[in-house]
């Protein structure tokens, strides 16, 4: 069975908050929830941003988003 854990929920969360423009990034703060600083780490060592603590998404983070972003309208309620 798949199931989304608590650590994927947090990064897919964390992949929504970044801007629809590659021209902006976000930056995790050292004294954020420790659960999201685990979040952005994970995300960059996945290849997906270009900082451990946010910066811009990646090429492979854009197209994550992307399809984070067209999964949760197709679940969505109306």
């Amino acid at each position: 069975m798949k199931a989304l854990d608590d650590a994927l929920v947090q990064e897919i969360n964390l992949l929504l908050k970044f801007p629809d423009t590659s021209l902006e990034g976000i930056k995790v703060h050292h004294d954020a929830d420790p659960q999201l600083i685990a979040a952005a780490q994970r995300l960059h060592e996945k290849g997906l941003t270009t900082l451990p603590d946010g910066g811009y998404l990646t090429d492979l983070g854009r197209e994550a988003e992307e399809t984070a972003i067209l999964l949760l309208g197709l679940l969505k309620p109306d």
